[in-house]
Order: C-alpha cells, then structure tokens, then sequence
C-alpha cells in the first residue's frame, strides 16, 4: 500500500511544531505581557468621571502562569491595591484587594498576545478582561466588559504603556498582609 504523506517532511513539521510549543512554554523565554504597565488616561476610555487618575500593573511571569499586582488612584484621591497569582488553565485563582478578598479571576491565554480574565461571583461570570500586547509589546489595552449598578453592560478600554521603571512604588505584598 503507498503512502501519501512524505515521512521526512511529516517528522520535520511533527519537530517543529513541538519545538514551538516548547519556546512558548520554556522558562525564561519572554511573556509579553510580564513587566511594568502604566495607565495611559489620555488615550484609555472609560466612561465619564470613571477612569482612573494613575494605575500600574505589575505582572511577572510564574510557571505557567502570572503574578498579578496593581494599585489605582481615582480622581477623588482614593487608592485601591490588588494582586493574585493565576495559571493560565482557566482554574479560579483568589484575588486579595486592600479591602480584603475581591472576585475570583480565571485567566486563559488565546494566544501569546492574548489573555482572557473571567472574574466570577458564585458560578456566574460577572466581569471580563481581554488583555492584548500590541506586536511591539509597547502597549497593552485591556478591554474590560461588566454591569453597571443598574445592570447595564459596560464596557472601558484601558491602555498602558510599557515602563522601563521598576514599580518599586508599588507597595507591601497585600498576601503578606492578609496573614
């Protein structure tokens, strides 16, 4: 019996396809996404007097998956923090806030400039953030879809700019702190 597939050139596409899936999962090879994220209010969009006056995201890279740290500052001077670690597995992480334990996230990677982060209250999405690093990892926009007080969805965009300044002002280790 002939076989149609040519075995050299299926063992090579076999080989580099594993080989990629390897680059993508090795440590040490690089997360778009881990670094330091400032809030570009300017070009972010948010509905009237909602968006915040300074956030940064920090985001380190964690087997297979994020640690996740952010502070925000509102425009009436109030400050929040909030930080979790999550894989990428789609499993429920806890998300410890300033004020104590927030909604749970869950994050699946689309792809390796996509991120798709469910927050749940009980058994129901009630909130999600698309992540996307753009192709020269410069920005990231996080497209954000939840329900107003009145439950009405809305949606915000949120664009960051890389920074090359390590957030040493982001504050104590909230985990450390709910102990």
């Amino acid at each position: 019996m002939r076989s149609y597939f040519n075995l050299p050139v299926l063992a090579i596409l076999l080989i580099a396809s594993v080989a990629s899936d390897l680059a993508f999962a090795a440590p040490g090879n690089h997360d778009p996404f881990a670094g330091t994220w400032k809030l570009n209010p300017q070009k972010s969009r948010y509905p009237h007097g909602a968006c915040p006056k300074r956030m940064v995201i920090v985001m380190e890279p964690t087997g297979e998956g994020v640690r996740y740290r952010s502070e925000t500052t509102y425009a009436d001077g109030n400050s929040s923090r909030s930080e979790y670690t999550a894989n990428y597995s789609g499993k429920q992480a806890i998300v410890v806030g300033s004020a104590g334990l927030l909604l749970p996230v869950s994050l699946k990677r689309l792809d390796a400039d996509i991120v798709v982060a469910s927050y749940m209250r009980g058994l129901q999405v009630v909130a999600t953030s698309k992540r996307v690093v753009s192709k020269d990892g410069r920005l990231m926009t996080i497209t954000t879809t939840s329900a107003d007080k009145s439950g009405k969805n809305v949606t915000t965009i949120g664009v960051y700019d890389k920074s090359n300044e390590v957030a040493a002002d982001m504050k104590t280790d909230l985990s450390k702190e709910a102990r």
